[in-house]
């Protein structure tokens, strides 16, 4: 990605999407918490071309190549030799280049001097034994200046200006600035970029379908941010239906499977408060250790009512079935609380894996003070009054 906030402006011309993105950036400055606010718009940058007059060269005897050398060995300089030292373990490359000072600026350059070249050629006759005389390059070159061409930007074949930023110190966290970014980017009035007036469309997730209406979409770590929990989520909807139809498999019942499952979202009762404490955000982390501890509360839960079956089967009533299920079964579920909060304080400092660490620990001690009593009611609950016709 290309930064942390990234703002990708589109519109119907050049000129209306260059206005809407300094709008843009006008926002992000204003926006607090957004730092290091950039975009993907050059200034005009001129650059000057060195074009040798031949003729001026020719009446000096001196060839194109010898000026076009002359600026190039200045400018980038040229290997002369390579120094062989004992306590060098490679060559070290001598390199011939003026001092910085004089090849910063064109006019430096131009000061350098030309040997002239075949005495015969010269204007005038040169005295016995005398060299021939030093030419300034400026006066066998002429200096040609414009503006070099400015990078386009395209994606997806539409054209795309990229206004870019950071978060730092009053939030951490893209999702926030996003969102009060968003109430005044929709305030603007799109007449002045093209539009018919109607709402800025904001995208997500999705490109707009042309650049005939100002539009704009957020990329960057917000773009990963929605991928990541929506791969996530499609992927935890997955286990969840494998679970479901294993333990249905297991103990004959479409109806036992689903109490047991019903102990899942008490982990958010721990892992939401826990982050708030922490001052740590809901991250991606945060999401797996949510879908790792799920495993962990079925697996109590599944031997709660196993153990409640198991009762029956001998069998105790159901209310005695159901206390002496949370009574006895609470050991085990405490000693694999305690197992899961032992491993996961380990990566609790790590700021990466940190919501890993508190979804683990938080949501496993709300799950087993919670399910421990839950999961029991839900099922006497479920099942009382279909034991009660039986009997």
């Amino acid at each position: 990605m290309l930064q942390t906030l990234v703002a990708e402006v589109y519109g119907p011309t050049e000129t209306d999407r260059h206005a809407l993105a300094g709008e843009v950036r006008r926002i992000f400055n204003e926006t607090p918490g957004v730092v290091d606010v950039d975009w993907y718009l050059e200034d005009d940058q001129d650059v000057d071309r060195i074009v040798i007059d031949k003729e001026k060269a020719a009446l000096h005897g001196i060839s194109a190549e010898t000026i076009s050398q002359t600026l190039r060995i200045a400018v980038g300089g040229e290997s002369v030799d390579l120094l062989h030292t004992p306590s060098e373990r490679e060559d070290v490359n001598l390199v011939l280049q003026l001092p910085r000072s004089m090849r910063a600026t064109t006019d430096a350059l131009l000061a350098l001097r030309v040997r002239a070249g075949d005495a015969n050629a010269l204007p005038e006759p040169l005295a016995a034994g005398a060299q021939p005389p030093l030419v300034p390059l400026r006066e066998l070159v002429r200096v040609e200046r414009h503006t070099i061409d400015k990078a386009i930007y395209h994606k997806n074949l539409l054209p795309v200006t990229y206004v870019i930023g950071d978060v730092a110190g009053v939030v951490e966290s893209p999702v926030y600035a996003i969102f009060g970014m968003n109430r005044k980017l929709r305030d603007l009035d799109t007449k002045r970029f093209g539009g018919d007036g109607s709402a800025l469309a904001i995208h997500n997730s999705a490109m707009p379908f042309s650049d005939l209406a100002p539009s704009i979409k957020w990329d960057g770590e917000w773009q990963i941010t929605l991928e990541v929990f929506r791969d996530l989520g499609l992927a935890f909807g997955a286990c969840l239906v494998l679970i479901y139809v294993l333990m249905v498999g297991w103990f004959r019942s479409f109806l036992t499977p689903v109490i047991v499952m019903a102990a899942i979202p008490f982990s958010l009762i721990g892992i939401l408060p826990a982050h708030g404490l922490m001052g740590s955000f809901f991250s991606a982390t945060s999401m797996i250790g949510f879908m790792a501890g799920a495993g962990i509360v079925v697996r109590n839960s599944i031997i709660l009512v196993d153990f409640i079956e198991l009762r029956l089967a001998e069998g105790m009533p159901l209310a005695d079935a159901v206390v002496d299920a949370g009574a006895v079964r609470f050991r085990p579920m405490l000693l694999t609380a305690l197992a899961v909060i032992a491993g996961a304080a380990v990566i609790l400092a790590d700021p990466i894996f940190q919501g890993l660490a508190i979804s683990l620990m938080a949501g496993e001690i709300a799950s087993l003070l919670i399910s421990r009593m839950a999961v029991p009611v839900l099922y006497f609950m479920a099942n009382g009054r279909s034991r009660a016709r039986t009997l």
